[in-house]
């Protein structure tokens, strides 16, 4: 049975499994069989398909809302069956996570201050025979639930170098003489489009312009305001707010923005003055 310290923090789930199929619930049922205490929370199973870097998005914007030493699993991985390692991270900030050495991690990891790292290669710590295709369920899974457990990280398997690891790392806006010239880099289930353009870096182009007026276009579009609100809009006008991410987003009041504007990750986002032209 888990201390009371163990029982108050979960083992939460992210991957891009879906809702239709079992995967997500036999990983689940593997780690009943080995941490039956565990609290389990489901992020989202609902990862774009092998979008390794939507995942990674949504593992960052995650972490840090759940209880100190709670385990992430995370699986979306392409590349299972390869050469790419299975890895566990432990932080500094508590946080342990499990998954594909793919830059899945990486993000929310390194926000929460890498430790250690371990290939997980201990026998002991996952399912007698490991599938090809399907390490959440023989390898992951199991090397959650045990470290759950309080299994120390090191006895899954050899340490490794932060440096050895895949580092995911997102576009960054352009400044130029008169724009911020971004990208979107995830689109949510309301299909608003969330760019690479923070707060901060908003607020240092408006300053330079003596806080002029901005704007912001999508693909090279017309002019969307800077709204506080989606619903400062009316209903199916297009809008840009900074969102629950702290990036630049743009929206349609009660509609979808990747499909009005047939976008995705990658499309261009640019901040101007109201003078500035992209």
């Amino acid at each position: 049975m888990p201390t009371p310290a163990r029982s108050s923090f979960p083992l939460a789930i992210i991957t891009d499994f879906g809702y239709r199929d079992h995967y997500a619930g036999t990983m689940k049922g593997v780690i009943a069989s080995i941490a039956p205490a565990a609290r389990l929370i489901d992020i989202t199973h609902g990862v774009p398909a092998q979008s390794v870097v939507a995942g990674a998005i949504a593992l960052r914007e995650s972490w840090r809302y759940f209880p100190p030493r709670t385990v992430f699993l995370a699986v979306v991985d392409p590349g299972v069956g390869t050469a790419r390692a299975p890895i566990a991270i432990e932080t500094r900030a508590g946080a342990r996570f499990v998954g594909p050495d793919n830059g899945l991690l990486w993000l929310a990891a390194n926000q929460a201050g890498i430790k250690r790292i371990v290939k997980l290669t201990s026998p002991r710590h996952r399912l007698i025979s490991v599938s090809a295709t399907f390490h959440g369920r023989d390898i992951f899974a199991p090397a959650a639930a045990y470290l759950w457990r309080g299994t120390p990280i090191s006895a899954l398997g050899p340490a490794l170098r932060s440096t050895s690891i895949v580092q995911l790392d997102l576009p960054r806006p352009v400044e130029s003489a008169r724009s911020v010239r971004g990208e979107v880099i995830y689109v949510d289930g309301f299909g608003n489009l969330v760019s690479n353009i923070d707060r901060r870096t908003a607020e240092q182009f408006a300053t330079r312009f003596r806080h002029k007026s901005l704007s912001v276009r999508i693909r090279g579009g017309a002019a969307m305001r800077i709204l506080n609100a989606y619903g400062d809009a009316p209903k199916g006008v297009p809008l840009a707010i900074f969102g629950s991410f702290g990036l630049l987003e743009v929206a349609i009041r009660d509609g979808n923005a990747a499909i009005h504007f047939a976008a995705g990750p990658g499309s261009s986002v640019s901040l101007v003055t109201r003078a500035g032209r992209t």
